[in-house]
């Protein structure tokens, strides 16, 4: 069974990079899929335990992390957040590529393991846009929008810096995003994108 690289996303809060995420995944499910993470925030309504998070007390996770079993943690208005090895393991195992949001902190530690991701940034095309669209979420209060932002400059300074992202995409235009992201899958995991390819064609001559 061949062993897929890891591919890991990141970018800011607004970037666009969860949407991004979730169309590729409902269109080539069978080859991607998205880690869970951990985290000591309370879920949101909707969430359920196990699917968007992994839902841990904050002694749960220190003890975790003291035991070796994450990738990468880190933490943001008060909460912890990390990836833990065997979330990614067990993907691999199936064959399948593993897919991870993680922040900054969080790219820089998968890194320096024997992972070896792959690393795309999302980026949008200006602070005052991401601002924009922040605000017309309409689930910040101006204390958590000022520590977005200014959590989004650093980011945006780390994704910017020559060889730290495989792939930097400037979400201004959604479609050209999406192609960009995926002309650049199809060349790093061609044998995922062959296969269907050559499964759709079948289909096809099925129906002739």
């Amino acid at each position: 069974m061949s062993t897929f690289r890891p591919l890991v996303f990141c970018g800011p809060s607004g970037s666009g990079k969860s949407t991004l995420l979730k169309r590729l995944i409902n269109e080539h499910e069978k080859w991607f899929q998205v880690s869970v993470s951990h985290t000591t925030r309370k879920p949101r309504p909707g969430e359920t335990n196990g699917k968007e998070y992994h839902f841990v007390t904050s002694e749960e996770m220190d003890k975790a992390i003291a035991r070796g079993e994450f990738i990468e943690h880190t933490k943001f208005s008060g909460n912890m957040y990390g990836t833990s090895k065997r979330a990614v393991e067990d993907v691999i195992k199936e064959g399948r590529i593993c897919v991870l949001d993680i922040e900054i902190e969080g790219v820089k530690s998968i890194k320096n393991t024997n992972f070896n991701p792959r690393c795309v940034f999302i980026k949008p095309p200006s602070l005052q846009i991401l601002e924009e669209r922040l605000r017309n979420r309409g689930t910040e209060t101006e204390e958590t929008l000022k520590k977005r932002l200014s959590r989004a400059a650093l980011e945006l300074q780390y994704g910017e810096e020559p060889g730290n992202f495989d792939l930097v995409i400037v979400n201004d235009n959604f479609e050209e995003a999406y192609e960009k992201l995926e002309n650049f899958l199809i060349k790093e995991y061609p044998a995922a994108f062959f296969e269907q390819e050559s499964c759709l064609k079948i289909q096809k001559g099925w129906q002739t």
